[in-house]
């Protein structure tokens, strides 16, 4: 058995970074990762439960599928609990491909950094297991490394999706400001458009008035 750690501080508030690890894959950063299907979710006692099947391909050496079978597509059970009144959310995913021999316990955890709360700390745990075939240790120490590598592409991701959010923001804002804009042209349309109206009427009733007054209407 083989146990990673790992600790990382993003740069931004604990709910942007909440979101984009929602909207982490896929992404170009790892490609290996297909996409994510949830399979249930439900709210209980204000905290969102979340369970979903991960799809991704392993990369496993030839001579380790002649042991544990080809891993052109692989699967993982994910169970994930966000609870936004204490800002914490959880990630727990366990591989359910080749799961007779190998074991990949991964937990992932993001909450504000306790000396930053404009900050976020992800805490990340990855507990290997091989056993039933040959060369277990050589296999845990290969999974311990690509584990580490795809988890600095992760936190690439989650940046490359905030910039995505961000931007998202950035043209809700100028949609926004534009439409406010043109709200305030077509008020201001409609109100000389009604000053010009009321002008007209004013200047048509003054005639019929003046008409009125000056010409010689015979009595009946």
């Amino acid at each position: 058995m083989k146990i990673w750690t790992s600790e990382h501080t993003f740069n931004h508030p604990w709910e942007t970074v909440a979101q984009a690890a929602w909207r982490k894959y896929p992404n170009p950063m790892n490609p290996a990762v297909l996409g994510t299907d949830v399979v249930e979710r439900q709210v209980v006692n204000g905290v969102l439960h979340t369970h979903r099947l991960v799809s991704s391909k392993w990369g496993i050496p030839g001579w380790a599928q002649r042991l544990v079978g080809p891993s052109n597509i692989c699967y993982a059970s994910e169970q994930s609990q966000v609870n936004p009144s204490k800002r914490h959310m959880e990630l727990k995913t366990r591989n359910l491909t080749f799961g007779s021999f190998i074991a990949v316990d991964e937990t992932l955890s993001y909450e504000p950094h306790p000396e930053d709360r404009n900050k976020t700390l992800l805490k990340q745990e990855a507990v290997v297991t091989v056993q039933g075939i040959p060369l277990n240790s050589y296999m845990e120490d290969i999974l311990t490394k690509t584990i580490m590598l795809n988890a600095n592409k992760g936190r690439q991701a989650i940046e490359w999706v905030i910039g995505i959010i961000d931007k998202e923001v950035t043209d809700l804002k100028l949609s926004a400001a534009k439409s406010t804009d043109e709200l305030k042209k077509s008020l201001e349309s409609a109100r000389r458009s009604m000053d010009e109206f009321s002008t007209t009427a004013k200047k048509t009733l003054d005639d019929i008035h003046n008409f009125t007054s000056s010409s010689n209407i015979p009595e009946f």
